[in-house]
């Protein structure tokens, strides 16, 4: 009975000692793998089903196009803050977050643009399609290569002088493109506005001959409430291609000719 177990005691002892063995050597892999970058992983975000940037094109940004590669690097020498900053120097990144794990895998997490129309500009009566979206915060992005989105058209001389609808004063146009952009009917309907240097909205619609003069950007509520009516109410009675001109921009007026 002794010598069994003095013989269970050993194995005991053998098998306390291979687990210590194996455990150290997890964790010698463990801090190596912190102490070095083992893999990138990139996740972007698609939730408005957007497809402007490509993980290849992201790895592209991080790395300044492969001259600062990343992967085998000592953490110690990458500084996750600067890297944010060279992601969001693109345009197609709106946000950025980086971190790593236990592993030594580099997290990077992109938000994209949403966009709210495409800018197109007109030299010599020729339009030229710019490689400019708006986005829902008043930036100006660039096309890209991967996706084209679906958006209103966006022409006028305004945007001569505004290369950006972030200020106050180019709230109401920038609360305009949303309200279309969130509301499946108009944005569905409305193919085209032209802003002109003073300001004032002329809208076309997918379906019919008519411009819609709109004015300025206020009152969207009133002004929207009339334009429902002209289109569930006024055309289906009177004919899609009756009338040339809609105008909602003055109180408590419809004008239809």
């Amino acid at each position: 009975m002794f010598s069994t177990f003095k013989s269970s005691k050993k194995w005991l002892f053998t098998l306390g000692g291979l687990l210590s063995l194996f455990g150290l050597i997890a964790f010698t892999e463990i801090r190596h793998g912190q102490k070095h970058v083992k893999t990138v992983v990139i996740r972007i975000d698609q939730t408005d089903g957007y497809r402007f940037l490509t993980r290849r094109d992201a790895m592209s940004y991080l790395t300044n196009e492969g001259t600062d590669p990343i992967v085998g690097k000592d953490y110690a020498d990458v500084d996750l803050r600067r890297l944010e900053k060279r992601l969001k120097l693109h345009g197609l990144v709106k946000n950025c977050q980086i971190s790593r794990d236990l592993t030594g895998t580099l997290v990077v997490v992109i938000e994209q643009p949403r966009p709210l129309a495409r800018l197109v500009t007109t030299s010599d009566g020729a339009r030229t399609v710019s490689g400019q979206y708006v986005s829902d915060d008043g930036h100006f992005f660039p096309i890209s290569m991967n996706y084209s989105a679906r958006v209103p058209i966006l022409t006028g001389n305004y945007f001569s002088q505004n290369r950006s609808l972030t200020n106050e004063r180019n709230q109401p146009l920038l609360d305009l493109l949303k309200r279309i952009h969130d509301d499946p009917f108009w944005r569905a309907q409305i193919a085209e506005l032209s802003v002109d240097e003073q300001g004032e909205v002329t809208m076309w619609p997918e379906m019919g001959n008519h411009r819609i003069e709109f004015g300025l950007p206020t009152e969207l509520d009133a002004k929207f409430r009339k334009l429902k009516l002209v289109y569930t109410d006024v055309l289906p009675a009177k004919g899609w291609d009756r009338y040339s001109r809609v105008s909602v921009q003055y109180r408590n007026q419809i004008v239809c000719e």
